[in-house]
């Protein structure tokens, strides 16, 4: 649920091309509008530059976004039909139980 609300957070602020700022980078007060995919975390123009992250790959936010919620689409999808599965074996259970 938080990783929805998240992803749902940052697809607004994509959409409406603004850099994602959740009070910015600690260390240099700028914007956190790089995606480092190794660390899973958004980092600014001057830590993707640092040696903690140089290699890494990187994405744009809007790119990060796009990605992850389609992935979370698809995780989602599955969870639905594992539910729908379960619920139908729920029924059948009750029903030979009665």
């Amino acid at each position: 649920a938080r990783v929805l609300e998240i992803a749902k957070s940052l697809s607004l602020q994509a959409a409406r091309g603004e850099v994602v700022e959740e009070g910015g980078c600690t260390k240099h007060q700028e914007p956190l509008n790089v995606f480092c995919k190794d660390d899973e975390a958004f980092v600014c123009v001057i830590c993707r530059e640092s040696r903690a992250h140089r290699s890494h790959a990187m994405l744009p936010v809007h790119e990060a976004v796009q990605e992850y919620q389609g992935q979370i689409q698809a995780h989602l999808e599955s969870l639905k039909e594992e539910r729908d599965k379960l619920l139908g074996i729920r029924e059948a259970e009750m029903r030979r139980n009665w």
